[in-house]
């Protein structure tokens, strides 16, 4: 029997066409992530919204928790476990700061993909990913291990999204990825001595909804930066429309105040922490005794609180409040508002800064959260206080007597926002894509077993 050899020119036709196959094709993206705090979704779903806006149909986003869909215990609880530590602090401060050294949470990740990184890999065949994306601090070890072991790690770009603004847990740092995208330089440097090489590390801020890609300004101002004639209607592609509205338009649209500067109170996804207590002082401290009247007004974001809200509802107050639960379009009611009072968590705090808020930070969760506030005060663009009377003392001056250091800080919060940053993100990982070359066919093939797959 002779065996026929095809030629180098059938061969050179055959991978030819599997590589315009490969560029033809969409791309498949999957973001790892865990709803461990809203952070890690908001900025997945803002990574994907700019994968859309940027480039179409040319990439499939898919944003998954591979650990609940597809593990066992402890991984598939990790969002419980995580409520219950946050709401006991000083357990939350523990586990933080213990499995910090690299011994200790590279065993506890070796033991956990030891039995886990069948069902892991199971949710990597699913989806074929041409690209991963990671934004949570859990998902870049075991992931890695299975594409090493399956002879991908070459084939499939992996690149990190860090969530956390200044101080962030080691478990980020893998020295295995192609792209390591940093929120700011000192996490930057913590990459650099947890081993990744300069050329792995990006500094682009970190990843916000598209909606919030440019400050509020006024229309007059917005046409002159778009250089568009200031006298004349314009019609926006739909497409590519930004929500950039005029304060006094979305003060109307909320049915704010337009006369009164605002202040937005927040506690978070699930409305926790001293809300109640805050909005009453404020109450009082934000109407003027002598004069009769207010001198501010107090827009509450209580999330899914529902009892909260009904509360706070039900109250008789001096100053024009406004109670709202679970919002969706954040950019408005910041966009609306002067200054803002929350705890120091990242998303927020780049959302404030983007749309130039003065921010009072009143609490801040031990470990990622703590680096935050120094970034925020040392900067000159908020205040950190624990003290419901002292930070409606703040906001009070800020409306009436020191109404130029409220416009300081917002000059400040606006110098450090950086509105481009999950475009710049998404561009960069484009760019990674079309440096790799077309994406042919990548041999996702299911295996019955994954021994020695650390």
């Amino acid at each position: 029997m002779v065996m026929k050899v095809a030629s180098p020119e059938k061969v050179a036709s055959i991978t030819e066409k599997l590589m315009q196959m490969g560029a033809e094709r969409s791309k498949n993206v999957l973001i790892l992530m865990s709803d461990t705090g809203g952070g890690h979704r908001a900025s997945a779903e803002a990574i994907r919204d700019a994968f859309r806006i940027e480039f179409g149909d040319e990439y499939r986003i898919y944003v998954k928790d591979v650990w609940k869909e597809y593990t066992g215990w402890p991984l598939n609880d990790m969002e419980r476990s995580y409520k219950f530590m946050v709401k006991h602090v000083q357990l939350w401060k523990v586990a933080f700061h213990s499995t910090s050294p690299r011994w200790i949470h590279s065993s506890y990740l070796a033991a956990i993909a030891s039995y886990y990184a069948k069902e892991v890999e199971a949710g990597l065949m699913e989806y074929k990913p041409d690209i991963i994306i990671s934004v949570h601090p859990l998902m870049q070890h075991i992931p890695l291990s299975v594409l090493k072991w399956k002879g991908l790690q070459k084939k499939v770009i992996f690149v990190t999204v860090i969530t956390d603004l200044n101080t962030c847990h080691p478990t980020w740092f893998h020295p295995r990825v192609n792209r390591c995208y940093c929120p700011s330089k000192e996490v930057a440097k913590r990459a650099l001595y947890d081993g990744l090489e300069e050329s792995q590390i990006q500094v682009f801020g970190l990843p916000i909804r598209p909606s919030f890609a440019r400050a509020v300004l006024s229309k007059e101002d917005l046409r002159k930066e778009l250089e568009l004639d200031p006298d004349l209607p314009a019609v926006a592609s739909p497409e590519k429309v930004v929500s950039i509205t005029e304060k006094d338009d979305l003060r109307k649209e909320l049915e704010l105040d337009p006369g009164l500067p605002a202040v937005l109170l927040m506690g978070g996804v699930e409305g926790m922490g001293p809300v109640k207590k805050t909005a009453m002082v404020l109450g009082e401290s934000l109407y003027d005794n002598d004069q009769g009247k207010p001198i501010g007004q107090l827009i509450i974001i209580c999330g899914r609180n529902k009892a909260l809200a009904s509360t706070l509802e039900s109250l008789e107050w001096k100053i024009p409040v406004k109670v709202r639960g679970f919002e969706t379009q954040m950019e408005k009611w910041m966009g609306a508002c002067d200054c803002i009072i929350t705890k120091a968590g990242p998303g927020t705090i780049a959302e404030a800064l983007i749309r130039g808020l003065p921010i009072v930070l009143n609490d801040y969760i031990p470990g990622q959260e703590k680096g935050n506030v120094p970034y925020v005060v040392d900067n000159g663009a908020g205040v950190f206080t624990r003290s419901p009377k002292e930070t409606a003392r703040i906001v009070s001056e800020w409306f009436s007597t020191k109404t130029d250091e409220l416009k300081r800080m917002s000059e400040n919060a606006l110098k450090l926002a950086q509105p481009e940053a999950v475009f710049d993100i998404v561009k960069d990982i484009h760019e990674l894509a079309c440096q790799r070359g077309p994406l042919a066919y990548i041999p996702y093939d299911s295996t019955s077993s994954l021994t020695n797959v650390i």
